[in-house]
């Protein structure tokens, strides 16, 4: 299997080339093994933790750190303790390793890098690999005072991520300096990704996407008692409630649709207390918007399965997990004509609808047209969801990254 790259420059704005990645179960078929081959020590640094319980880092590193060991490598995922999840020392057959960080807004993430990659130093790892941008500021330590191998996944510009004031804008902005020259691979999620780092750093990057799972059904039980939800009665936004991902939008946009319809609001604050409080505000006495807080596992599946339709109507993605997800129910999208989205979505059409990026009639417009015809909106989503399930893949792309770690330990 070969790595997918992608040559920015021969593809028309918008267009997206269809990559049909095979399905291949790694937890089932382990592929034969060329001569020499040996199983690798990787350790993971950069994301909150497992078992992923929100975050689209943290469900990548799990999905792909998971395949990796069913392929026979050794990984260990570095976790923060303030991360919101259950302590365990294994999980899907991951080694996880508890390092100490500071909880707060500016210091969490960088102090976990540092800690983390001291203690991934300590570990001797064949190859260390950071997600994110900001692990880069930590990343010249292994890159340029150990042997080992330093793979970064940029999941998107977090740069240009609206929380943050002018001084963490500015730590940011350097780490996506070094991003651009300090790895000795890096990896871009989405092609506008990958496209960006060949032509602001002129350095060669990796495409390997993120992939997406059979979905979960699970009846209307849950979300009927806790919320009053009901099955098909509500529109689905999922996601941390942080200005980029735009929910004040949408709860503007709603609030000018006449529907019976409710729309759940999904996800909590990621040291974004104050942007949360202006989204209740925005919703006012409106009894149709129902906020639920994080949900992860069976909860989240349930509401996947029960939801009408799905909004994302992001300012700012990588290659967002949770509208793959919703794809993958047979939900109809309505989602920002941000690039990820137009190479996820290929075009405004029925079952996956586009708005223009931060225009709040624009969106009440698209949700006006998907309400219309919901049945005919569900029949067109559901070959969405099938063409998407069909070309993002986390099998193919584990044996993409293992190729990858492969390459470049034997190039050592």
């Amino acid at each position: 299997m070969t790595l997918h790259h992608l040559d920015a420059g021969h593809a028309p704005p918008g267009h997206r080339h269809a990559v049909i990645r095979p399905r291949v179960s790694v937890e089932n078929v382990v592929p034969e093994r060329p001569p020499g081959w040996r199983p690798l020590r990787i350790a993971m640094v950069g994301q909150k933790g497992m078992p992923a319980t929100y975050g689209g880092i943290e469900r990548h590193v799990e999905e792909m750190s998971s395949r990796l060991v069913a392929l026979g490598h050794e990984v260990t995922v570095y976790c923060r303790h303030s991360y919101d999840a259950m302590p365990m020392d294994q999980y899907r057959g991951v080694r996880l390793r508890w390092v100490p960080t500071v909880a707060s807004k500016h210091l969490d993430a960088i102090v976990h890098s540092a800690t983390a990659t001291f203690a991934a130093l300590a570990d001797r790892p064949d190859v260390l690999h950071y997600h994110g941008i900001g692990p880069a500021l930590v990343a010249p330590l292994p890159r340029y005072l150990s042997r080992v191998r330093v793979v970064q996944t940029i999941h998107g510009l977090d740069n240009r991520r609206a929380k943050w004031n002018r001084a963490a804008r500015a730590a940011l902005g350097t780490a996506h300096w070094l991003s651009g020259h300090v790895p000795d691979v890096r990896i871009a999620v989405s092609q506008e990704l990958t496209a960006h780092y060949r032509h602001r750093f002129g350095t060669d990057t990796r495409y390997v996407p993120n992939g997406v799972a059979a979905p979960r059904l699970v009846p209307a039980q849950q979300i009927t008692t806790r919320y009053g939800l009901r099955a098909g009665g509500y529109l689905l936004l999922v996601g941390r409630l942080v200005p980029e991902k735009a929910a004040d939008l949408l709860i503007r946009a709603f609030r000018k649709v006449d529907t019976d319809l409710k729309l759940a609001v999904v996800g909590g604050s990621s040291f974004t207390d104050d942007y949360v409080a202006t989204l209740r505000d925005v919703a006012g006495d409106d009894p149709r918007i129902v906020f639920t807080g994080f949900a992860y596992g069976d909860l989240l599946a349930e509401l996947y399965t029960n939801a009408a339709a799905f909004v994302q109507p992001s300012r700012l993605e990588g290659l967002p997990l949770t509208l793959l997800e919703a794809a993958s129910y047979g939900l109809p999208l309505v989602a920002s004509d941000i690039q990820p989205h137009c190479e996820l979505l290929e075009g405004d059409a029925p079952g996956r609808r586009l708005f223009r990026d931060g225009d709040v009639d624009d969106l009440v417009e698209a949700l006006g047209r998907v309400l219309a015809d919901l049945p005919a909106e569900h029949r067109a989503a559901v070959d969405t969801g099938a063409r998407l399930r069909a070309a993002y893949s986390w099998d193919a792309a584990a044996l993409d990254l293992e190729e990858l770690y492969l390459d470049l330990v034997r190039r050592r």
